[in-house]
C-alpha cells in the first residue's frame, strides 16, 4: 500500500519510515510530487495542523496520506513554542530556534516540557488522528549529535541525564513522542487503509 507522507522534512521521513518499516507500507515522500507545494500549517492545535496537511496532500494525489505535526510545549512559556516550534524564529532553523529557547529560558528554574506529535491519516475511507507525547525538561546547553530540532536541549524523563540528541535512533524511537504516536497508528491503518 502506497502512503504519502505530507512532509519535505528528511528527518521525519527517516524516523517515520524506520518505525513503519514492518507495516507493509510504501511511504512516499512529498518530494516525489514536485508539483505540490508545502502543505499549509495554519491551525491552532497539532491535530488540526496534521489534518490540514494530510487533507491538502490527499486532495492533490488521491493517495492515502499521513501527516505529522509536532513540536515542543514548555510549561514556563505557557505551552510555547507549541504549534509554532518550527517557526520560533523568523529563519525557522534549529540552531537559531534553540538559541532563542535558551535565551527566553534564562533564569527560569521550572523547565518542564514535553514533545508532542499528532499524526493524521486521510484516505478514501475517512480520516483520523492520534497523539503521542514524551515528558521531560529543557537543559541549559545543547548536547548530542543525533536527532534534530530541539533534541539537543530536551532531557526526557525516561533517560535521566541524556538529551534526545544523545540517544541512538533505536532508543529515541522507543520513547519519543513520534514513536508513541506511531504505536497508536495500527488500528487507524486497519480502519482507513
Amino acid at each position: 500500500m502506497k502512503v504519502v507522507l505530507a512532509s519535505n522534512n528528511a528527518h521525519k521521513l527517516e524516523e517515520i519510515g524506520r518505525m513503519l518499516a514492518d507495516r507493509g507500507m510504501q511511504l512516499l515522500p512529498l518530494r516525489d510530487f514536485p508539483e505540490i507545494p508545502d502543505p499549509p500549517e495554519e491551525q491552532d492545535t497539532f491535530e488540526e495542523n496534521a489534518l490540514q496537511k494530510a487533507r491538502f496532500v490527499y486532495e492533490r494525489t488521491g493517495l492515502p496520506c499521513l501527516a505529522d505535526d509536532s513540536g515542543l510545549a514548555v510549561d514556563a512559556l505557557d505551552g510555547g513554542p507549541g504549534v509554532h516550534s518550527k517557526r520560533f524564529t523568523p529563519d525557522a532553523i534549529a540552531d537559531t530556534n534553540n538559541a532563542k529557547l535558551l535565551r527566553v529560558m534564562e533564569g527560569i528554574e521550572g523547565r518542564t516540557a514535553r514533545f508532542v506529535c499528532a499524526l493524521a491519516l486521510v484516505s478514501a475511507k475517512g480520516e483520523a488522528t492520534c497523539r503521542g507525547t514524551v515528558e521531560g525538561r529543557i537543559g541549559f546547553e545543547k548536547r548530542g549529535d543525533h536527532g534534530f530540532g530541539y533534541d539537543p536541549l530536551f532531557l526526557p524523563d525516561a533517560t535521566p541525564g541524556k538529551t534526545m540528541a544523545e540517544l541512538p535512533p533505536e532508543e529515541k524511537d522507543g520513547i519519543s513522542h513520534r514513536g508513541n504516536a506511531l504505536a497508536k497508528l495500527p488500528p487507524l491503518l486497519e480502519k482507513l487503509l
